[in-house]
């Protein structure tokens, strides 16, 4: 059965190569995107074993696609390989804590570029470990936010829509990949507190509920991702008690 890679890439010519570099493999057939929107509805309905990602295009860059890919459940296990000239070690590491499984850097190598893809070729149960620590490293990173955040409403004077959005976006990221990731008991927490958001909109007299339900979010994620950097939560707390004091002068 062949190998089914979807190559995406905003520029028409690189397309063209990656498509014949990869047909050296006999294995492989390969559909090309132009698009991180593209992207998204061809992984869902071709379902292919890999994804071949550029990071800089236009609209929905690399990055943020592989979040959209993530948060789907029809495209949350597909291993996904970024292709950038960013290659350095820093921006590397960033991308695997993203949920990337390796990067590839450009130019590359057309002759070498199969066998490149082919090394990063695991099987399954390799790559949703894989996958699956890198979400619990996002779960320390979202934690430590929703912690922040959590400091702003009770210092805040008011609750600015703003912070209440940040807070939903993040809820509704988590509740949509913990499941998948076999963690349901944050996916539960941050449903509910989606809905009591939801809720505090349509009557700021339930703002209660909010407070406990990101408690409730904040203490199931700090059971399955570990404790979280607090200088760095108060940190990023008090950055944004000044961005709401500032707000609250203007």
């Amino acid at each position: 059965m062949a190998i089914r890679i979807l190559h995406v890439d905003d520029e028409p010519d690189i397309r063209e190569v990656v498509e014949l570099s990869l047909g050296l493999d006999p294995d492989f057939a390969v559909k090309g995107c132009g698009s991180g929107i593209q992207a998204l509805t061809a992984a869902a309905d071709w379902q292919p074993d890999l994804i071949l990602l550029d990071v800089m295009m236009p609209v929905m860059d690399g990055p943020a696609t592989l979040v959209r890919l993530r948060e789907n459940a029809m495209t949350a296990g597909i291993p996904v390989i970024f292709m950038t000239a960013r290659a350095q070690a820093s921006e590397v590491d960033r991308f695997r804590l993203l949920g990337a499984v390796g990067v590839i850097p450009k130019p590359f190598d057309p002759m070498t570029l199969a066998a490149a893809v082919r090394n990063y070729m695991q099987p399954q149960d390799d790559l949703l470990d894989d996958l699956r620590s890198a979400f619990l490293q996002r779960v320390k990173r979202d934690t430590a936010a929703l912690s922040a955040d959590r400091m702003v409403l009770k210092d805040a004077r008011i609750r600015l829509p703003s912070t209440l959005d940040r807070i939903r976006l993040t809820a509704h990221a988590l509740c949509g990949a913990g499941g998948i990731y076999g963690f349901a008991d944050i996916s539960e927490a941050a449903a509910r507190l989606e809905d009591a958001l939801f809720a505090e909109l349509d009557d700021p007299v339930l703002s209660g509920e909010t407070d406990l339900a990101l408690d409730g979010l904040i203490s199931s994620a700090l059971i399955c991702g570990g404790p979280v950097d607090q200088p760095t939560a108060r940190e990023f707390r008090d950055g944004l008690l000044t961005s709401t004091r500032n707000l609250d002068q203007d």
